[in-house]
């Protein structure tokens, strides 16, 4: 597939990678310019191209930038084909962003960035730490392969973005409608907690609105709390303990 990945931080440098590994066309741009493309994206086989030009005839368009930066990609995304699949990879953290009153209010994150973008998202890539995307990747069919939720409102493009997780070397979970992706954002069981299908089914479900953005905020405090930087394996354990 033809794939634009629009930010090249840790994760999508990282989507950038693993997609040209695949077999995928993917172009890579960052309003820094091609020159803040790293190295290892480049050598993987993926283009580092103007953000300008980045999206025009593409299949996918992979928004991997934070969230209160979205808004400012509208005109970009209009030079996209009509049909090209956008893929919403932010969260929100208020206390890092500065608040969004709607989301604020109950919207769900992915809902306010298809009104902000004027295009239809697919939640992806989301609920799993940068650290896990670069670095516990495994082949289909491993044992303890982690999964990552996919949450849009068409069912083709959630299939499509399906399987483009799994070629990132992860097990795809149908996470349903953008207005249950609520389920995959932070302060929720599922997110940063790497789990395989199995139980990643059980998280989404028991997913209580209210008490994430709760969570969220006192994770946010506890991590913040902390005297030294904690690994990834001990941060997804505090991210667990917070949902026993």
């Amino acid at each position: 597939m033809k794939i634009t990945v629009i930010g090249a931080g840790a994760i999508g440098g990282n989507l950038a990678r693993r997609l040209s590994e695949a077999g995928h066309d993917v172009n890579v741009a960052d309003a820094r310019g091609p020159e803040a493309i790293a190295t290892e994206v480049v050598a993987a086989g993926a283009h580092a191209v103007e953000l300008d030009s980045a999206v025009e005839d593409r299949d996918v368009v992979i928004l991997s930038v934070p969230f209160s930066v979205q808004p400012k990609l509208t005109d970009l995304l209009t030079k996209a084909p009509a049909d090209a699949i956008i893929v919403d990879t932010s969260n929100y953290y208020p206390s890092m962003v500065g608040p969004v009153a709607a989301v604020d209010a109950g919207q769900v994150e992915s809902a306010w960035s298809q009104e902000q973008l004027g295009r239809p998202v697919v939640k992806a890539w989301n609920a799993t730490l940068p650290g896990t995307q670069q670095t516990k990747g495994l082949p289909a069919g491993s044992p303890g392969r982690i999964a990552i939720p996919v949450a849009a409102d068409s069912a083709e493009a959630r299939a499509t973005v399906m399987g483009l997780v799994d070629d990132t070397g992860f097990d795809p979970f149908d996470a349903g409608v953008i207005a249950d992706s609520w389920r995959q954002q932070p302060g929720t069981p599922a997110y940063c907690t790497e789990l395989g299908l199995e139980d990643l089914a059980k998280a989404i479900a028991a997913a209580e609105k209210d008490k994430a953005t709760i969570t969220r905020d006192q994770l946010g405090e506890r991590f913040a709390s902390l005297e030294a930087m904690p690994s990834l394996d001990e941060t997804v354990a505090i991210n667990r303990s917070a949902h026993e």
